[in-house]
């Protein structure tokens, strides 16, 4: 089964398979597939990319979710933690973040093994680190676009809730959320394409991204210009596909509201 899956997976690839389009019209110059260019490591780039971002978005989004809930929460720890939480995160350059979370996770865990007297050296993986880094980031954002999603449905939606002896959670998941995702999408769709962006910090920590792969290629055939423009490009591919993806998303969500 793994086989077929595998030829299936080759056959679909949208840069280096059959109907590729490193296969089609990148033959004979430098982003062509196989040993004869650098096609097969930007394709995986891509996926790695692509592979971050949707990693991250379902993470930051239920941290932002919970942020958001201990924001608007009656206790005042809870909201001075998530002010103080949003006020750091968003506050940090996100290249700076990546470092303090692949760097400083790894010294506190060398810390941490070596008062248990083992000595060997702990690496952190690239792809969970940037995922993290990312997620803490995307976070701190997603929280007010949430928050602001919540101070938009009335009160009362909670009260009918209760009128109908629904549990809080039942109100929160049957009633609220709904609302909460169609007030929120617009916000949300800007906040995904800055994380696709955002993904190519990774690089710096060695994470075979677009920006990684395309810059070792540059540096080795000496075509810097070339292999910049085809990530810019890649980005920007992504970036389309992304916005008419979720474009049909907010129309959707419209029209369910107007049905209702």
């Amino acid at each position: 089964m793994s086989g077929w899956l595998s030829a299936l997976f080759d056959t679909l690839d949208p840069f280096c398979g059959p109907i590729g389009l490193f296969s089609w019209f990148g033959t004979g110059t430098l982003v062509a597939c196989g040993d004869a260019g650098w096609g097969d490591e930007i394709a995986f780039g891509v996926k790695v990319t692509i592979s971050l971002a949707l990693a991250t978005l379902p993470v930051g989004l239920v941290i932002g979710f919970l942020i958001a809930l201990a924001a608007q929460s009656q206790e005042k720890m809870l909201r001075l933690a998530a002010g103080i939480y949003t006020t750091i995160f968003r506050g940090l350059p996100e290249l700076l973040t990546l470092f303090i979370v692949y760097y400083g996770a790894q010294m506190m865990l060398q810390s941490v093994t070596a008062a248990f007297g083992y000595d060997g050296r702990i690496e952190i993986n690239a792809f969970v680190a940037g995922m993290v880094a990312l997620a803490v980031v995307f976070s701190s954002y997603s929280s007010e676009v949430l928050l602001s999603a919540f101070r938009a449905i009335p009160r009362g939606q909670y009260e009918a809730g209760d009128a109908l002896g629904l549990r809080r959670w039942r109100t929160m998941i049957l009633i609220i959320l709904p609302q909460l995702i169609r007030i929120a999408l617009p916000g949300l769709t800007n906040l995904w394409l800055i994380l696709l962006k955002d993904t190519s910090y990774v690089s710096v920590i060695g994470l075979a991204d677009i920006v990684r792969q395309t810059g070792i290629a540059a540096r080795v055939s000496k075509e810097a210009f070339f292999f910049y423009f085809i990530a810019c490009l890649l980005y920007l591919i992504l970036a389309m596909i992304s916005s008419f993806g979720l474009g049909f998303v907010e129309r959707w969500a419209k029209r369910s509201e107007v049905a209702r």
